[in-house]
């Protein structure tokens, strides 16, 4: 497929029907986010999955936006080790991060699996329900999935403005 037709093709899922992640496309939606660039190349994020009835439960405690989703996927990095901007009032974690969390939405779409990024929730609620590191900054959750019957993009999923709105030349 390629990059415009599957950029166009995805969108973000609010209703799944429960079937299970297959592990063969579980794992090229993680090499998706392996193969992510970071800042100085330190990879310095975490994504933990979230599959077993017990995780789900967790999900559910911090964020009403699992939709139905079999696996989901918290994403996180570690706020030791971060490329430092010059000046050192900001850091590269959050945007490596995000730039994980695209590679895996569209990864997945790229292998079949449909994709929520959730931002819906209390990064700390997350680190207490999910007992992780005090170094480890919670960016989002990413559900994975299958359309349930109906499912869709949202009604205004298309309605895009002009690139010269978007786009200025300097």
């Amino acid at each position: 497929m390629d990059f415009l037709k599957l950029a166009r093709q995805r969108y973000s899922l609010k209703k799944y029907d429960g079937r299970k992640v297959s592990k063969d496309q579980l794992d090229l939606i993680l090499e998706a986010a392996r193969l992510s660039p970071t800042a100085k190349n330190l990879q310095n994020y975490l994504i933990y999955v979230a599959e077993s009835d017990e995780a789900l439960a967790k999900v559910d405690e911090v964020t009403p936006c699992r939709y139905g989703a079999s696996t989901v996927l918290i994403l996180t990095y570690d706020k030791s080790k971060v490329f430092t901007y010059p000046g050192g009032k900001y850091d590269a974690g959050f945007e490596d991060t995000a730039i994980v969390a695209t590679h895996i939405i569209l990864g997945a779409k790229d292998v079949g699996v449909d994709s929520c990024w959730i931002n819906n929730l209390d990064p700390d609620q997350v680190k207490e329900v999910f007992n992780l590191p005090d170094d480890e900054v919670v960016v989002c959750m990413i559900d994975l999935g299958y359309p349930a019957e109906g499912a869709g993009p949202l009604p205004k999923h298309n309605d895009r403005k002009n690139l010269e709105d978007l786009v200025k030349y300097i």
